[in-house]
């Protein structure tokens, strides 16, 4: 391959090298502007048969954010409600719906709607794929993220999904990370502990 098509490294750093997850943030709002602009850049990642079964909710008034208080496991609530913005990401577990729109080509609606397990395993995959992709464009950005497990999905839905029927599947903090308070970066796995060459 060309080394020319390559990203530059400093971009390189930026989504992944040198990008760090935050433990605190600055006082500092994100732009809705932003927002729009990384939920289009999240859009053209690729899913299955594009079905595109993830939904994502932005809590940014204090209200909103402070709603979700009671769903959240002790260790996340200060870096979860002091982020300027939360994303809860979920899917719709009738996603299949819109594939008509999505994916004209092919009758694939009824694969899914004859088959709910199936259904709810792509939804939860594709919908986790597009969160992904969702941290890497908002790196892109400028922002930084903290993504987070630690909560109550079976809370969540109740408190904010019972009108759309659509199910959380994990956090995304975003905001301007305070860089004096990071640490030392973890450890990774080296290629030979987490990859096989077959």
């Amino acid at each position: 391959m060309d080394e020319k098509s390559f990203l530059p490294m400093e971009c390189l750093d930026r989504l992944f090298n040198l990008a760090r997850t935050p433990r605190s943030w600055l006082n500092r709002d994100v732009e809705s502007s932003v927002l729009y602009q990384l939920y289009d850049l999240v859009k053209m990642g690729p899913t299955s048969a594009n079905c595109q079964p993830a939904r994502f909710t932005f809590l940014s008034h204090p209200v909103s954010k402070e709603k979700l208080r009671p769903a959240l496991t002790d260790g996340n609530i200060d870096l979860a409600l002091s982020a300027p913005v939360i994303v809860i990401v979920a899917y719709d577990p009738i996603f299949y719906e819109k594939l008509p729109i999505l994916y004209p080509t092919v009758e694939l609606r009824s694969w899914y709607a004859g088959d709910m397990p199936f259904a709810e395993e792509t939804a939860l995959r594709n919908s986790t794929l597009q969160g992904g992709y969702m941290i890497v464009a908002a790196r892109s950005l400028g922002l930084d993220v903290a993504p987070l497990s630690g909560f109550d999905n079976t809370m969540v839905d109740r408190l904010f999904f019972e009108e759309q029927g659509w199910h959380s599947n994990f956090l995304i903090c975003l905001g301007y990370g305070n860089k004096e308070n990071i640490g030392e970066r973890n450890e990774r796995l080296a290629f030979e502990e987490a990859c096989l060459m077959l």
